[in-house]
């Protein structure tokens, strides 16, 4: 039996990924034992999602094999369920067994948040992992091939309805609006006929984002068919509807797809974690609340931005640059050495509007749009799988083509 510490990384996104890269780099195998823990054997680009779901890309085009990125040789690989965290007893539970650990990276990713609002969780569909991706599309495409069989003659089965425009929604939105003329070509049906709805209770889409570049995304998607309830409140979602505002109107849609927001895997708060709206309130170097050895990353938790008061963003970008420190300070407690509290550097934020377009800000808030915010889109989604998988990778996955 080893007696070398054991660190268990749980969950294979991009924070878990980069997290056992990183330490399969920076340790030497008489350090540590890695062992890492995820349900599939395959790790998916969680921000390509929205385009598995409407279609615009082949599923498998977003899903790595673990196995062609890490080195199987240094980190030992477990495909299985994580059901409870005992961070009390150092010991993770699976649904085919139990690890104990010395070091413990909860990574467990993110379930959708339905804040509270009726029939969301029974009803909308959503966009969390690749099999429930890539039901959505063929459930999308199967109201068309209802429609132009005669099975339905409901106009308002072809209705796509969002609800949520944050950074997903409205990427999801722009890659609806690519495929749908496709799909009315291949099934012969009239595009007038088929209506896309966005939902959101905010007073604008893209959060966060630049006054202009707002404007811009919206007027680009209104002018491609897309129809904005911007300021208007989600009562109620049916099977087949959105209850909308303070009248009670209901938008009918044969495919109703909510995008609102995330929290942490479930486990994490079963786990006796507590909880601050749906995320683990992390310390400054990513360790947990009274656990020296449990760090929290990811979309597991919220990590404090002190100088502009208020947590640094949750996204992709952030979940890797987490990795970083998180290795990092893992191999400092090994050796005894004080840890290193993490600090976001922005780098910017771009959200695709369309294959030939883009929005966003880079660098000390430099605007792109269009073609040339769509080439830095691409550029971020390659330098992940760089980072991971190298330039073999890129060849295998990335986005070469970039208009």
């Amino acid at each position: 039996m080893s007696t070398k510490p054991r660190i268990v990384v749980v969950g294979a996104g991009y924070a878990g990924m980069m997290t056992t890269k990183r330490l399969t780099q920076q340790l030497q195998p008489q350090e540590a034992d890695i062992v890492l823990v995820n349900k599939h054997n395959y790790h998916y680009q969680t921000t390509w999602l929205h385009e598995v779901a409407a279609g615009t890309i082949d599923p498998n085009r977003a899903r790595i094999m673990i196995s062609d990125v890490i080195d199987t040789k240094r980190v030992q690989m477990v495909y299985d369920t994580v059901t409870e965290l005992q961070p009390q007893n150092e010991r993770v539970i699976l649904e085919n067994g139990e690890l104990s650990y010395d070091y413990l990276v909860v990574s467990l990713g993110f379930e959708t948040a339905t804040f509270g609002i009726p029939g969301i969780a029974e009803h909308a569909w959503k966009i969390e992992n690749i099999e429930n991706s890539k039901a959505i599309y063929h459930h999308i495409e199967s109201q068309f091939i209802k429609y132009a069989s005669g099975e339905t003659e409901d106009d308002t089965a072809l209705n796509i309805l969002i609800g949520g425009s944050g950074f997903t929604g409205i990427e999801f939105l722009a890659e609806v609006v690519e495929k749908v003329p496709e799909l009315c070509s291949k099934y012969d049906i009239d595009q007038s006929t088929v209506r896309i709805i966005n939902v959101e209770a905010a007073p604008s889409i893209l959060p966060g984002f630049d006054e202009e570049l707002i404007e811009y995304a919206e007027k680009n998607l209104s002018d491609r068919g897309v129809e904005f309830r911007i300021g208007t409140k989600i009562q109620e979602c049916t099977p087949d509807s959105f209850i909308v505002g303070d009248d009670n109107e209901e938008i009918k849609a044969g495919t109703v797809v909510w995008t609102g927001g995330v929290q942490a895997n479930p486990v994490v708060g079963q786990s006796g974690f507590e909880l601050t709206k749906g995320k683990v309130n992390a310390r400054d170097d990513l360790r947990a609340p009274n656990y020296d050895n449990v760090f929290m990353i990811g979309d597991t938790s919220w990590v404090w931005d002190h100088e502009n008061d208020k947590p640094f963003p949750v996204n992709a970008q952030s979940a890797i640059q987490e990795a970083d420190t998180c290795a990092a300070n893992l191999h400092a407690l090994l050796q005894g050495k004080e840890t290193n509290n993490f600090v976001f550097d922005n780098k910017g934020t771009v959200a695709s509007i369309g294959k030939g377009d883009a929005i966003g800000t880079i660098l000390d808030d430099y605007k792109l749009f269009g073609k040339k915010a769509r080439l830095m889109k691409n550029v971020i989604d390659n330098r992940y799988l760089f980072l991971v998988g190298g330039p073999k990778l890129i060849l295998k996955k990335g986005k070469v083509r970039f208009f």
